[in-house]
């Protein structure tokens, strides 16, 4: 295994403190990092509806 760059290490580290819901996937080519993709996902409570009763 090759040694990672800092920088690469520090652009991962802060995108996962960044992420609350989501993935991130890290392409690897050769022994060396090519490519961070990340997946976020936005979570929106739904309003409680009110359901009516059948008389």
């Amino acid at each position: 295994m090759k040694k990672i760059d800092n920088n690469k290490l520090d652009i991962i580290i802060s995108k996962l403190e960044n992420l609350d819901y989501g993935s991130l996937n890290i392409t690897v080519h050769d022994g060396e990092i090519t490519q961070i993709d990340i997946t976020e996902k936005k979570r929106f409570a739904l309003p409680k509806t009110t359901k009516l009763r059948k008389s």
